[in-house]
């Protein structure tokens, strides 16, 4: 399908949605009516010496227990508010979808609300919401809007597959909510349709055009690029960046339990790159933010922007500024580590704010220089996406359960 057919086709769903859908602060800051406390102590006992080090070289103050033993400082959190997901992604799950964990070892809103205040009060300024399905959790208004209220809290995301997003997304917005990665991982609706066994592409598109009508910019789309299902849709995906403004984040995909990874199935960068040069010679690299984990492109005159996850061919980790808490209360500080510790637990304990930042301090403590690599972590253990983070797009994110299977590549449907 050549690109400016389905750009046109895209903009068409757009304009007909527009009638069918709902219209850190640093720890040496004290808190109003708190004493002053210094940035490490009390508990500066228990933060490595190399760690200590690191602190007194630098000029600006962070949080100890958000930073690792080679000085990267962990101002970003994703959490997980559910396993649940209102898709059936037949990569991921049963029709009937998969066991879910009791709901009574989630973590409640109260739970998540106090770990979210902890994290900002040590530095945390960004927080990302993600799932399963962020958006089926009853509460997510009213979770964003007690996130608004962080003092040093700067950045409110978001993660979704986009399906109630239109109906909520006013409603995230007045609340406090300032960014949304939305997962598309094909632009031909009978493809959606045969993918996640629910009808849904137009409801995606209306929650795109609704957060770009609303002037969220740029309005990211993860979309996974996996061989033999929809590397071929690359060009498609850039033509939206002409008159959209979006960023469209092609995903290398990524080994988790049960979606049968392997080496044929990822599409590398640097071969998405390649093709889409032989079409648009003239696209550009723009300068790397800071611990950006996003490589990212632009075409001259262009409206929108074209980036790249690079997880597996080259990794990103000497940057890396992000924590996950699972739906279960699990912190990792890895993606790709199968490493995790229960602050849920803890919480249910009783443990006071200086116990549990020793727990989080050394958990971040034992983060490695970087992941294992791609040929190593394909053979390792670890959890599913949906317990970890759902921002890695829509392929192999919204599954729980060991019983994920990804199917072998089958002959396509006939697309009209």
């Amino acid at each position: 399908m050549a690109a400016q057919p389905v750009s046109r086709m895209l903009r068409r769903v757009l304009r007909s949605s527009v009638r069918s859908c709902s219209s850190g602060a640093p720890v040496t800051q004290p808190h109003p009516g708190e004493p002053s406390q210094p940035a490490v102590e009390p508990l500066s006992s228990q933060v490595p010496s190399g760690r200590r080090r690191f602190l007194r070289e630098h000029a600006a103050p962070f949080s100890a227990f958000l930073t690792d033993s080679l000085g990267r400082h962990h101002s970003y959190l994703r959490i997980s508010l559910t396993e649940k997901c209102n898709l059936r992604c037949q990569y991921c799950m049963p029709e009937d979808g998969v066991p879910l964990t009791p709901k009574a070892d989630l973590l409640t809103t109260e739970e998540v609300l106090t770990l979210a205040r902890l994290f900002v009060k040590e530095g945390v300024d960004k927080i990302r919401l993600t799932g399963g399905e962020p958006l089926v959790r009853p509460d997510v208004v009213d979770i964003v809007a007690q996130l608004h209220q962080l003092e040093g809290l700067r950045t409110i995301g978001i993660t979704t597959n986009g399906i109630s997003l239109a109906r909520l997304l006013p409603q995230l917005q007045k609340a406090g909510l300032s960014a949304i990665n939305i997962s598309l991982d094909t632009l031909v609706p009978a493809k959606f349709e045969f993918i996640v066994r629910r009808k849904g592409f137009r409801k995606v598109m209306e929650g795109i055009h609704k957060a770009i009508e609303l002037g969220y910019s740029p309005v990211k789309v993860n979309c996974v690029v996996m061989r033999g299902l929809n590397e071929d849709e690359l060009p498609d995906f850039v033509a939206l960046t002409e008159g959209l403004p979006l960023d469209v984040r092609f995903i290398e995909y990524m080994p988790f339990d049960g979606n049968k990874w392997n080496f044929r199935k990822m599409v590398s960068y640097k071969e998405m790159l390649d093709t889409l040069r032989q079409q648009w010679p003239e696209l550009e690299k723009l300068p790397e933010e800071e611990s950006s984990t996003a490589k990212a492109f632009k075409i001259p005159g262009f409206r929108g922007r074209v980036s790249f996850i690079t997880s597996m061919s080259e990794h990103f980790c000497g940057t890396c500024n992000r924590l996950r808490i699972t739906a279960d209360g699990n912190l990792k500080v890895c993606l790709f580590g199968n490493s995790e510790v229960s602050l849920r637990d803890h919480l249910r304990a009783g443990a006071s704010e200086e116990e549990l930042l020793s727990v989080i301090g050394a958990a971040v403590g034992r983060k490695k220089r970087q992941h294992a690599g791609m040929f190593s972590i394909s053979q390792m253990k670890n959890r599913p996406m949906i317990l970890i983070d759902s921002d890695s797009g829509g392929l192999g994110c919204i599954s729980n359960s060991p019983q994920m299977v990804l199917v072998p590549p089958v002959p396509a449907p006939p697309f009209e």
